[in-house]
């Protein structure tokens, strides 16, 4: 009988997990997330501000997975986990398995004042994405009917929260956005006369970058007209304004548009896996997992990703982001595949490449470790290696196209206002 394998997460970790167990006949595979498609997370804030639609970075599963025969893809939500007897909760069924992997990834954190949710949406989900981007647009529009000034420069406003690389590259971009892509498109207001404020808590931008790409990242969002102040802690978010703190001052500024880029929680089922086997949960909710992705006393269960909480190499646990991820799918396939030979592959080692943020047009920060670079050849970098890590070649092609013809014109293909308010 084939071992039966249950992940659930379809994003970088579940996903590439799943591609690794393809074509194992001793194998069956059932992936398992609410949506039909993995989504390319990191260029989430290109379809926000208007640079790409939502079908460039999404794939759907289906299509991804169809190649390989020992592997089912179920459109599902878990609600309940039985580790005991090795049982999965559905909203509409059970599973049962005998290896389960969970890369369930993360959703926004709001320290405990969930209530900011509404006017601050982050940036997780192509909802969340097409959310940004009619609150953004329609600032615009708004903009260019009113007769009042005050509203007009609380609408040309836009604050974002957060200094790290989805905070930065939103700066970035809606920066850009104003001072060229809308150029001469408004008659009763200049877009470039928009405002762009950037609040980080701490002291510096991109905090696990080392402090000279941080200054240099912050030098490149003050000449794309951005304005970041540091060392600011926000207090309260409300309709029309946000007040925070700066030197031991309260301080105020008014704007309808807020963009949300500081914390991440785990998902929810970090809770529910820790109320079936007792494994230890980080003040993130993330899981505690043994050097082997593995949950304490249950070495069937392996979690990934942004629900794991790695602490086994280096000071700290490892970070949430894309490339640990994937390496961790990568080797929770071969731990299985070792397991059924009665093979030990040894404990995960994560191999840092780099990292990666891109500030605006031409220019990003690199730090690969070796060599640190920023401006254009740090740019070069940052757009290959994300055409590369993107699923299909469909959508590489797509991508390279619009950026291409963004690059060029200086236009926004993809400037749709759709949902509640359109």
């Amino acid at each position: 009988m084939a071992e039966r394998v249950v992940i659930v997460g379809g994003g970088f970790g579940g996903l590439y997990a799943a591609q690794k167990l393809g074509g194992a006949s001793s194998l069956e595979v059932t992936l398992v997330d609410r949506r039909n498609f993995h989504l390319f997370q990191p260029l989430l804030y290109q379809v926000a501000t208007g640079g790409l639609s939502p079908g460039d970075i999404a794939s759907p599963l289906r299509s991804v997975l169809k190649k390989y025969r020992n592997i089912s893809v179920l459109q599902a939500e878990v609600v309940g986990l039985h580790a005991a007897e090795r049982r999965l909760e559905l909203t509409d069924g059970a599973l049962q398995y005998d290896t389960l992997i969970i890369a369930a990834g993360s959703q926004p954190y709001y320290f405990g004042r969930d209530e900011w949710a509404e006017q601050a949406p982050g940036l997780k989900s192509i909802e969340d994405a097409l959310e940004m981007r009619r609150r953004i647009l329609s600032a615009f529009e708004r903009a260019e009917r009113t007769t009042d000034e005050c509203e007009r420069r609380a609408l040309m406003r836009f604050v974002v929260i957060g200094g790290g690389p989805t905070g930065v590259e939103l700066a970035g971009t809606l920066a850009e956005l104003a001072h060229n892509s809308l150029k001469g498109e408004f008659r009763h207001f200049d877009p470039s006369a928009v405002e762009v404020l950037l609040l980080e808590g701490g002291d510096r931008l991109l905090p696990p970058y080392p402090s000279s790409l941080s200054d240099r990242a912050r030098r490149g969002l003050e000449k794309l007209g951005a304005e970041v102040q540091t060392g600011s802690r926000v207090k309260e978010i409300e309709e029309g304004r946000v007040v925070y703190e700066r030197d031991g001052r309260e301080e105020v500024t008014e704007s309808y548009t807020v963009l949300w880029g500081a914390g991440m929680q785990a998902s929810p089922l970090g809770k529910i896996i820790a109320e079936s086997t007792g494994v230890e949960l980080d003040r993130g909710g993330r899981v505690v997992v043994e050097s082997d992705l593995s949950v304490a006393g249950h070495r069937e269960i392996l979690v990934l990703g942004d629900l794991a909480h790695f602490a086994h190499q280096g000071e700290g646990p490892l970070p949430g982001i894309a490339p640990v991820a994937m390496q961790q799918g990568r080797y929770a396939a071969r731990l299985l595949k070792a397991r059924l030979k009665g093979k030990d592959p040894g404990a995960f080692r994560y191999l840092d490449k780099g990292n990666l943020a891109v500030i605006g047009r031409h220019a990003a920060v690199a730090d690969m470790g070796f060599i640190r670079m920023w401006g254009f050849p740090a740019w070069l970098i940052w757009l290959f290696v994300h055409i590369a890590y993107l699923i299909e070649f469909d959508n590489k092609v797509m991508v390279l196209f619009q950026w291409a013809w963004n690059y060029f014109t200086r236009k926004r293909g993809a400037r749709l206002i759709t949902g509640r308010d359109a």
